[in-house]
């Protein structure tokens, strides 16, 4: 059958000459993978920048219970950002972001308040003209709670591990901050916190594994 969904790119991989599988977070089906042929072109129709990590798309799509592979019918961006893939340091967040949602957004994740979580959120970091190089710290701990582990209190984020008095301080203010508030915080302590909430996701994420996007990240945000 044909529905109309909006979805948040993931991932692709090449798929024969021409070809793309995509994997898209869709508000009506959660995590599906697609396969969307003749994009890979010199063409001057070749779409394949919509399906680029985090492209937020209005799709017309096919779909079956339990099909391990759909199709596409139509596509087009519902928001094009404006500074997410030009800014340097958005665009460096958004990478580390669109790693973890691969990392943790999983294939029977199937939620609408997520959807409209992820959603509102680029489309947040994407309008904000300063003060964002903390949107990935409110960002992870949103999310979290959105996954079913989110932390109340900064002791449940150190998990036992031990933090000096400033850090503790952050930690707190940082779960009480809105999703799209902006905190000051040092690039010293923007480091450890960080790291600690990688730690936080791999004691409730199995083999979460390393983020390759880290150090780019710190090296940008310095």
């Amino acid at each position: 059958m044909i529905f109309k969904t909006r979805g948040i790119v993931f991932r692709f991989t090449k798929f024969r000459e021409t070809s793309i599988i995509v994997s898209i977070f869709t508000e009506a089906f959660g995590l599906q993978r697609y396969i969307v042929n003749g994009v890979r072109t010199k063409s001057p129709k070749n779409k394949i920048a919509l399906y680029q990590p985090l492209t937020l798309l209005d799709m017309v799509v096919y779909h079956r219970e339990n099909a391990n592979i759909e199709r596409i019918k139509e596509a087009r961006c519902y928001y094009p950002f404006q500074t997410l893939g030009t800014d340097v340091r958005k665009s460096t967040i958004a990478m580390f972001i669109n790693e973890l949602l691969n990392k943790v957004v999983k294939q029977e994740s199937h939620d609408e308040a997520l959807f409209l979580f992820l959603s509102d959120s680029l489309q947040a970091i994407d309008k904000l003209a300063d003060r964002f190089e903390n949107a990935h710290l409110t960002f992870m701990i949103h999310l979290s709670r959105h996954l079913g582990f989110g932390p109340q209190f900064a002791n449940e984020i150190l998990g036992g591990r031990v933090a000096d008095e400033e850090t503790e301080r952050i930690l707190a203010e940082l779960l009480r901050a809105n999703p799209g508030q902006m905190i000051t915080i040092s690039h010293i302590q923007r480091r450890i916190i960080l790291d600690l909430l990688i730690k936080f996701y791999g004691d409730h994420i199995e083999n979460l594994g390393e983020f390759r996007s880290v150090q780019v990240l710190r090296d940008v945000l310095n």
